[in-house]
């Protein structure tokens, strides 16, 4: 009985991370749909990135009980290589680096889904959006 309730506990957190990812990931599609950058991450790779480390957080910290900073930390570490392919470089300016910051947010966030910070991960959550609103007050060159 208590592996089916350590299993309903990770879907919940899981389900928790799906509907934050969805949240920042539909900002992210709108966002990307109006620019027409098409090599920006938007609402699959959010959702995917935060249900993924709310899973592999959900089952470290309940199955395998431990050092949960060190099994963020190698997350994180993992997901900057994802950051650093989204950063692209060319001679007169630098592109991505909002897209790398928000893959690492999110991952951050599904660490807190993963983890049961419930109110934490919506926290930081509706904060990134916020974030990523004040586009609006940046000079357009």
């Amino acid at each position: 009985m208590e592996n089916l309730s350590i299993q309903l506990t990770i879907i919940i957190r899981v389900l928790f991370a799906l509907f934050l990812g969805l949240l920042i990931g539909i900002e992210r599609q709108k966002r990307k749909t109006e620019s027409k950058n098409r090599g920006a991450a938007g609402l699959r790779t959010y959702t995917l990135v935060c249900i993924g480390t709310a899973l592999i957080t959900s089952i470290g910290v309940l199955l395998f009980p431990g050092d949960p900073i060190r099994l963020a930390a190698s997350i994180m570490a993992g997901i900057g290589f994802i950051g650093a392919g989204a950063i692209i470089s060319s001679e007169k300016k630098m592109m991505g680096l909002t897209n790398a910051a928000g893959i690492w947010a999110i991952a951050s966030i599904g660490i807190a889904s993963g983890i049961g910070l419930y109110l934490v991960a919506l926290a930081s959550a509706l904060i990134t959006i916020f974030i990523f609103q004040l586009r609006r007050f940046e000079s357009i060159e």
